[in-house]
């Protein structure tokens, strides 16, 4: 499992969780699914993912990235939208797995984040 050094491991000053200390012992990781943003989130829930969003971008850009210890409940709040899979087939319980930002759609969500696209 890739860890991402660098990666914040949390949205500063809370308990939004952005990456896991260590995989599970049998290998198989938690899978990532595409959970549906409700416009009635809370604002802190926004403010996390446009927090991961923003590192995402700063880490990877629009290359292709290993999914390795990135938290798949965050990363599944943007998956199939601002995240997409980067290989077919994709096994969404691989810590190896690729991903890569949709860069058009991770625009439109998230304007505010500096230097996108």
């Amino acid at each position: 499992m890739e860890k991402h050094r660098g990666f914040p491991g949390r949205l500063a000053g809370t308990d939004f969780q952005f990456t896991i200390r260590r995989g599970t012992k049998d290998g198989v990781a938690t899978a990532i699914t595409e959970r549906a943003r409700h416009p009635d989130r809370r604002p802190a829930d926004r403010r996390a993912d446009a927090g991961f969003m923003k590192a995402l971008w700063e880490q990877f850009g629009d290359q292709p990235f290993e999914r390795g210890n990135l938290d798949a409940g965050r990363l599944s709040w943007l998956f199939g939208r601002e995240v997409i899979p980067a290989q077919d087939p994709f096994d969404p319980e691989d810590y190896y797995a690729l991903l890569q930002i949709d860069v058009k759609r991770a625009r439109i969500s998230f304007p505010e984040i500096a230097g996108m696209g």
